[in-house]
């Protein structure tokens, strides 16, 4: 009798909803077609947020800031509005459980990112303009907290480490597919190649950046032993569809990134001495402070600009004088050093620049894309905008995430039992350098298309030297991240 007493309550719940749908498309109101894709989404909050995670991380790539369309907001979707749920479920978690993972909360890593975010806070409330630096807080904060702190739960079942890769790559391949038969339409032209991603990235140095990332981990799923023919058949698909997209992008900063980051594989895979390298480092660049006069003068004299042939684009990347990209992004750094001048402790506030850096530029310093709106992006530098806008101590927080992340990784690599934690360690390792690199000259840690794999890659990093690294086996355990099950509870613990 209860059995049939509850089929007839989902056929009667049925009904109604289908009449209220049908009153409500009568009368052109159409947003209650979503009611139950938000119910099920409220569900998997409290159900299934492992699966919630890897929805949000297979929408990245494909993800649109509503920036891009003109309404007057600055988010995408639908990915951060889900960040923003998984952000105020672990703070609320952590309000009424008081409880902190002690392994997770006393590593290097993680004290260095809570430094990072500490000094943002304050300087948040010194800021030039404290609403745009608290909205700037937020969202860093959801992408930390989503893909850091809860990630590191997720990738503690070492197969998820995989199933994250694949969930960013499948989507990531389909709008290559997308960019490419823009692109052909032009013929492959350089300039159309900086905007044929639009509205998936807003232009091609963060589509390259994002394409640079996954490369080595495609490689290292092709090397790996253990993987099968059939499974390395399908990574190296994948992996010609990215490098061909790389080449496709005209995008320098990526493939520079791309061979610095192998060339760091081959010190660490060569186990040269750190001593070394330093050596190198310190050599190179006291070589460049010397003849820093003589070098400038040779880049000036560069006037190849930038090109459809591999060669001379390459070659443009020196070019200092005429070349558009290279003199704007040389203003946005002289702008940005000349506010740090002025505030050179505290800054002009987190995610300020764009709006308080043109009095700071130099007429002869501007270019033909030179803007006084900041409507072109921001200091196009991880190190150098932190300098304005957070002063010193910003750049010195995100460098104390970036050493200790590589500390981690290198001693990871250096000391685990297990030959998949190895190579797991350092593809990834390498996968961030290239971002690391990229971030030099350009910097989107404010967008969700690089935080989520920059945020993802150190929380896997973190995640084998706590978890994997003394571990004689890899135990997978099949557990959902939910509220009903053991991983879930250990969120905030």
């Amino acid at each position: 009798m209860f059995g049939k007493i509850k089929i007839y309550l989902v056929y009667l719940i049925c009904a109604i909803f289908i009449a209220l749908n049908a009153y409500f498309i009568s009368k052109d109101i159409y947003w209650v077609l979503l009611v139950p894709a938000i119910m099920l989404i409220m569900l998997m909050y409290f159900f299934a947020l492992d699966k919630l995670m890897f929805i949000i991380v297979f929408f990245t790539p494909l993800s649109i800031n509503l920036r891009e369309i003109d309404i007057g907001v600055g988010f995408a979707l639908p990915t951060e509005p889900l960040m923003f749920g998984i952000m105020i479920l672990f703070f609320v978690k952590l309000f009424f459980e008081h409880k902190i993972n002690e392994k997770i909360i006393k590593h290097p890593v993680t004290i260095a990112i809570l430094l990072n975010l500490v000094w943002i806070f304050f300087t948040s409330f010194t800021s030039e303009l404290p609403l745009v630096s608290f909205k700037y807080l937020i969202s860093r904060l959801w992408f930390v907290v989503t893909f850091y702190f809860v990630a590191i739960q997720l990738f503690k079942n070492f197969k998820n480490i995989n199933t994250f890769i694949w969930m960013y790559t499948i989507p990531l391949i389909g709008v290559i597919a997308y960019t490419t038969v823009v692109h052909a339409q032009y013929g492959f032209d350089e300039q159309t190649a900086h905007w044929v991603m639009s509205p998936f990235f807003n232009d091609h140095t963060a589509y390259g950046a994002i394409l640079a990332m996954f490369i080595p981990l495609l490689i290292g799923f092709i090397i790996d032993p253990l993987n099968k023919k059939l499974f390395k058949i399908i990574a190296i698909l994948a992996l010609s569809i990215l490098l061909l997209a790389l080449v496709l992008s005209y995008c320098r900063a990526a493939w520079v990134s791309l061979f610095i980051a192998f060339l760091v594989f081959l010190v660490l895979r060569l186990k040269i001495n750190y001593k070394v390298v330093l050596m190198t480092l310190f050599t190179l660049i006291a070589g460049f402070l010397i003849l820093q006069n003589q070098i400038w003068m040779k880049l000036e004299k560069n006037k190849q600009a930038s090109s459809k042939n591999f060669t001379e684009h390459l070659q443009s990347i020196s070019n200092i004088s005429t070349d558009a990209s290279n003199t704007e992004r040389l203003n946005r750094w002289s702008s940005a050093f000349r506010m740090f001048d002025q505030r050179p402790f505290l800054g002009w506030g987190p995610g300020t620049y764009q709006f308080v850096y043109a009095p700071f530029q130099l007429s002869k310093e501007k270019t033909i894309i030179s803007t006084n709106t900041g409507d072109k992006g921001n200091a196009h530098s991880e190190y150098i905008g932190p300098l304005a806008e957070e002063g010193v101590f910003g750049t010195l927080t995100f460098l104390g995430i970036i050493i200790t992340v590589i500390y981690t990784s290198i001693r990871t690599y250096k000391r685990a039992k297990q030959k998949v934690v190895r190579n797991t360690s350092i593809v990834f390792l390498i996968g961030l350098i290239t971002y690391l690199v990229h971030g030099f000259l350009n910097n989107f840690l404010d967008t969700d298309k690089a935080s989520v794999p920059f945020w993802g890659f150190i929380a896997i990093i973190v995640v084998l030297d706590v978890y994997f690294k003394n571990e004689p086996e890899i135990i997978e355990e099949d557990k959902p991240l939910s509220e009903n099950s053991k991983q879930s509870k250990e969120v905030t613990k």
